[in-house]
């Protein structure tokens, strides 16, 4: 298993755990977050780009494949709304990769592992052109109006999904 962590930042040395700001996780010790390369994906977008992404599973419906995927070829999507597409385009990351051995499984889903302890990148990759990561991934992207109906029906469906930075969303009611 390899883990990740993704950041517009080119010059991260020492990543040191920060307090949470979500209400659902313990906020009484700091993390330093990390994710996994199949969930990967679901961080290829400039960091406040509000996106819906979503994946299959042996445990996803028939029902659900046909009717969120356009290709069978493609297991995994990111939708982002047409107003980011420029700013993905100009958009370079860096992935930072890290050893493993202090991270522990936060959320098995969104691919979430977290460790207590001051970590150290043990690699860094730069990526210039975040389309063509994503097609390289075998990733669809969905360029759509309106992130809302998409996020609503994934919501509800047997897919593995992620929903990131939903308040930039347009018209976004959570």
């Amino acid at each position: 298993m390899r883990l990740f962590h993704v950041s517009e930042e080119s010059d991260i040395n020492l990543f040191i755990p920060r307090i949470p700001y979500r209400k659902d996780i313990d906020n009484s010790k700091g993390l330093v977050w990390a994710i996994t390369e199949k969930c990967l994906p679901n961080f290829l977008t400039p960091r406040n780009c509000p996106r819906v992404t979503y994946y299959s599973t042996n445990k996803s419906s028939i029902e659900d494949k046909e009717s969120l995927f356009s290709l069978s070829s493609c297991p995994h999507v990111v939708a982002i709304e047409y107003e980011w597409f420029k700013t993905m385009q100009n958009t370079t990351l860096y992935l930072y990769e890290f050893n493993t051995s202090n991270f522990h499984l936060q959320d098995e889903i969104a691919g979430y592992y977290v460790s207590e302890n001051t970590e150290v990148p043990i690699n860094k990759f730069t990526i210039t052109d975040l389309f063509e990561e994503l097609f390289k991934r075998n990733v669809e992207l969905r360029v759509i109006d309106n992130l809302c109906e998409l996020s609503d029906r994934v919501k509800k469906s047997s897919l593995n999904w992620s929903m990131c930075r939903m308040g930039n969303a347009k018209n976004e009611q959570i």
